[in-house]
């Protein structure tokens, strides 16, 4: 990624006048919050019109190329053509040609919201931010079973990150903005407000503080009504619902939600595998989108559910009363189409998807408890839109997100209560068996290691490079105690580190120990050498360092570099103050405390 910096404006870009006011505007955002709030806003509706822009160019294709009525959905045909079939395969040939282009022009990897706000202090690339929503606008555009609520999501978070870096926000404040861009984007695709914010708190932000509900709950609102202005049709489905009546149903939900867990487990994890089959096969890179392709068009012979996000779909298969043969297989071929997608290279996420599912999931474990004799009955309706946000948080994660989804959608808090129950218990059992949500596991099989959207790049700045001592005394192992006690008197230095013939580390000895000894003086000294094979790498971050004490109960560690030569020496106490110190920065950045 090569970042903007926030700094690089030019008086022939913006003027001598032009720079006066951007100073003036920092200075006041930096010292009210009031300014950030209106930044947010502004933000908010930028966001929610590229939302609009975008699920207009990806409908527009689509249209284009399967010629449905504008006023449908390609998931909501009763079917394709074979000839239009062949648009998917197509359009991965091009997306496959574009990105391989791209990629031989910008390898290194493009970054999202969430590892953004979690590694980078909010700053995002605006070349990659347009490179990932257009590939996920061709993706979605001719077919293939993803959503665009990545590229909303990247677009909001762009615009974000690209103002805050511009008015030199201070990191905490630019990620709250970049939080805020990507939760408007999303409230203005669903026409849900809460839904936007809450998705930015948990998932981009990773915190609901003081401090960012106002900027946050600003933008989402203002890029909801900015949508609506521009006449965009929300995805969020306005429906009723029978009430949930007792604690059996809210019983069968808490299930509902183990069954999600394991399900969303089970997608997420079989999409990996599929996409290590994929990359170690010999395909070419540049045809994989196409040969996934066509295996989307065979799929979307049977039935063009498959097919896009599914938002048309959805709509259809949640007033149908499908029986449970055609839920179970819908749930299959869906649950395909979306492996076969993601692991072949076409650019998308599973959020819509995974809330397609999880209606078919509801509703099939309603028509499931209603074949067990003497079980409650549940409202397939209600179920559904259980199974929808227990299935949404089990990949996407939010339970709050997801429960504020169903109020906004049914307006009834009962329901939201049961879709509440099955989110959280769907929520912990993820995160006890697998530890990732879908955009994190990613990350995770790329080498990071963040959980979530929280700032750690604190974390990996207190390396033990950073944090060592240099100038450590070192000496020889092969020298006696008598020519160790010469050099260093007792007093003179509390350890020394010992070094081989070739320079390389292979111990420390407490030079307290040298005087204990006294038995035999022409004894080498590498005999009370402790921590021989126990010593820091420059690289490593506080956390790894703090465990190698913890292991080694010693009150210092020698840094080496690759060729275990010695760079330094590491307290305990020094590290354990420093971590403390960016605890406790981190916290009051959180809380919004000076």
């Amino acid at each position: 990624m090569t970042p903007l910096n926030p700094s690089s404006l030019s008086p022939a870009s913006l003027g001598a006048g032009g720079l006066r006011g951007l100073a003036w505007l920092r200075r006041r955002i930096r010292s009210s919050e009031l300014w950030l709030i209106a930044v947010a806003t502004l933000v908010g509706a930028v966001a929610g019109a590229l939302a609009v822009l975008q699920g207009r160019i990806a409908h527009g294709l689509q249209i284009l190329l399967f010629g449905f009525d504008p006023d449908e959905r390609l998931s909501a045909q009763a079917m394709i053509a074979p000839h239009q079939a062949l648009f998917i395969p197509l359009g991965g040939l091009t997306l496959g040609v574009v990105t391989w282009l791209w990629l031989r022009y910008r390898p290194r990897p493009s970054i999202d919201p969430v590892e953004a706000n979690a590694l980078h202090g909010g700053r995002m690339s605006v070349r990659d931010s347009l490179f990932i929503c257009g590939q996920t606008l061709l993706s979605n555009g001719s077919g293939a079973s993803v959503g665009l609520e990545a590229a909303y999501a990247q677009a909001g978070a762009m615009v974000a990150s690209f103002a805050g870096q511009r008015l030199n926000l201070r990191r905490n404040d630019l990620r709250t903005l970049v939080g805020a861009g990507a939760g408007a984007a999303i409230g203005a695709a669903f026409g849900a407000p809460l839904t936007g914010a809450f998705y930015a708190f948990e998932i981009v932000i990773g915190a609901y503080t003081v401090a960012n509900i106002a900027p946050v709950g600003a933008a989402t609102l203002a890029a909801v009504l900015t949508a609506k202005s521009l006449g965009w049709a929300p995805y969020l489905l306005k429906t009723s619902t029978v009430a949930v009546q007792n604690w059996a149903e809210y019983g069968l939900y808490a299930l509902l939600g183990l069954v999600c867990a394991a399900f969303g487990i089970a997608l997420m994890r079989t999409v990996a595998v599929a996409e290590a089959w994929v990359s170690g096969s010999p395909i070419p890179r540049l045809l994989r989108p196409a040969l996934g392709g066509l295996g989307l068009a065979a799929l979307a012979l049977i039935t063009p559910q498959t097919l896009s996000a599914g938002h048309g779909a959805l709509t259809l298969d949640l007033d149908a009363r499908l029986t449970l043969f055609a839920l179970v297989t819908l749930i299959a071929m869906k649950s395909v189409a979306s492996i076969v997608s993601l692991a072949t290279g076409f650019r998308g996420g599973l959020f819509f998807a995974a809330l397609f599912l999880g209606v078919l999931l509801g509703q099939a474990f309603a028509a499931i408890t209603a074949l067990i004799p003497g079980a409650t009955t549940l409202d397939p309706t209600v179920a559904a839109f259980v199974g929808m946000a227990g299935l949404g948080v089990a990949i996407v994660g939010g339970p709050f997100t997801m429960s504020f989804l169903v109020l906004e959608a049914t307006g009834d808090f009962t329901v939201t209560a049961a879709a509440l129950t099955a989110s959280l218990i769907a929520s912990a059992v993820v995160r006890e068996i697998f530890g990732y949500s879908f955009s994190t596991w990613r990350l995770h099989l790329r080498g990071e290691t963040i959980r979530s959207a929280h700032d750690v790049a604190w974390v990996r700045t207190l390396t033990a490079e950073r944090m060592m001592r240099k100038g450590v005394q070192t000496i020889g192992d092969d020298v006696t105690l008598a020519d160790f006690r010469a050099k260093f008197p007792l007093g003179s230095t509390r350890r020394v580190l010992l070094v081989d013939a070739d320079g390389h580390y292979s111990g420390v000895v407490p030079t307290s120990a040298a005087y204990v000894q006294a038995d035999n003086l022409e004894t080498p000294v590498a005999s009370l050498a402790i921590n021989r094979d126990v010593a820091l790498s420059a690289a490593m971050s506080i956390k790894e360092i703090m465990a190698a004490f913890d292991a080694t109960e010693t009150d210092e560690l020698a840094v080496i570099d690759e060729d275990r030569k010695v760079l330094g020496v590491v307290s305990e106490a020094y590290a354990t103050r420093r971590y403390a110190e960016e605890l406790e920065k981190a916290r009051r950045d959180l809380t919004g405390e000076s």
